[in-house]
């Protein structure tokens, strides 16, 4: 491993960094291709870089695009290592990153600072906003307001004993749980046992001396930077499709309560008549959300038993994109339903109208035969 903490024990000599994940809905699209030729950089030809053996087609169908930014000023003294990563989606991620080392009560001081921090978000935004500003042509249907999303990792080094040897996964969660389960949180106070076990219940290891333990607002990472990478990759996607499944499922409630909202409304002849369009419109945004859906759930594929789609999968009902998943789907279900109901009713209309056309005719037609008698 590339980055092991050396000649110290379990309680000092840590190493490692905390990481900011910055998410921002920008766009319905992002043109991958043209922003690597703006960006001249050439397309990746696989990602994530997985460790554990993995098919070829268990990756992004269209990578997103890595820009590394260097160093970037936060606050007054505090400079960050930053990069931006591009998904085809339209979402676009800030990283920051910052390295720390010292004992377990520093890292527990730093972290619940670092997620409570609201100038990184500001940063990232203003950050995001100046580098989108020459390649606004990349951008397909950008989007005025942005809605974010924020995750946070704490990645620690692997620990060497005193026996030489790296501390195992199980040692450390058996001396230390309470530690990560705080650090999950983003707590600045420990957990009660409870909570914590609700916490540590979600680990997962490959190897004996590795270690994810992802929660809702961060997640815990025992790993080199360089083996720890794919796993910051499926959280960092996963947040991604969290923040896609919010923008669709605020985009379809505000639908619907404007298609309730009409259909509340007392109605007569015409207004029934104009159901169509108003279906119409409601059929074209529910179609457009199903594909978005379903290019955001499909851009990586996962083998149902690999270690890293048991990762993604847990992450995901972690952060709660399983949660939302099920509200889009829901409310596309009801849009559905309104569409059905919306049409039938205008069949109903445009029957009952050609049926009084009928009826005119034939009193138009029957009353000359009156008069000639």
């Amino acid at each position: 491993m590339s980055s092991e903490n050396n000649g110290g024990d379990i309680e000092s000599c840590l190493r490692g960094r905390l990481r900011a994940l910055l998410l921002f809905d920008v766009a319905e699209e992002i043109d991958l291709n043209r922003l690597n030729n703006l960006l001249g950089k050439a397309p990746s030809r696989r990602e994530p870089a997985f460790r554990q053996p993995a098919p070829e087609y268990v990756r992004f169908e269209r990578p997103p695009v890595l820009e590394d930014l260097g160093i970037c000023a936060i606050n007054e003294g505090e400079k960050l290592q930053a990069r931006i990563r591009y998904f085809e989606y339209g979402v676009a991620s800030v990283e920051f990153q910052l390295p720390f080392e010292g004992s377990w009560q520093t890292m527990l001081r730093m972290a619940p600072h670092w997620v409570m921090s609201p100038a990184l978000e500001g940063r990232a935004s203003a950050l995001l906003r100046e580098r989108l500003e020459p390649l606004r042509e990349v951008l397909r249907k950008p989007y005025e307001g942005w809605v974010s999303e924020d995750y946070y990792v704490v990645q620690l080094d692997p620990i060497r004993g005193k026996n030489g040897q790296i501390v195992t996964a199980d040692e450390l969660v058996q001396k230390h749980g309470t530690e990560i389960a705080q650090l999950v949180r983003g707590e600045e106070q420990p957990l009660s046992r409870s909570e914590t076990q609700e916490v540590l219940q979600s680990s997962m290891s490959y190897y004996a001396t590795d270690l994810v333990v992802p929660g809702w607002v961060a997640a815990f990472v025992y790993d080199s930077p360089a083996m720890a990478t794919p796993v910051i990759e499926l959280l960092e996607y996963a947040n991604s499709q969290l923040l896609e499944f919010r923008y669709y499922d605020d985009l379809l409630t505000r639908v619907l309560a404007d298609v309730y909202k009409r259909l509340d409304v007392r109605r007569g002849l015409t207004a029934r008549w104009r159901l169509a369009s108003d279906a119409e419109r409601l059929n074209t945004i529910r179609l457009d959300c199903q594909e978005l859906t379903e290019r955001t759930d499909n851009a990586i594929k996962f083998l149902s038993d690999m270690f890293y789609a048991r990762v993604y999968r847990l992450a995901s009902s972690r952060i709660g994109v399983t949660d939302y998943r099920d509200l889009v789907t829901e409310k596309l279900n009801t849009a559905r339903d309104l569409y059905d109901s919306m049409v039938n009713e205008f069949h109903q209309a445009r029957a009952f109208l050609l049926e009084v056309l009928v009826i005119i005719i034939l009193i138009v037609e029957i009353i000359p035969l009156f008069r000639a008698h």
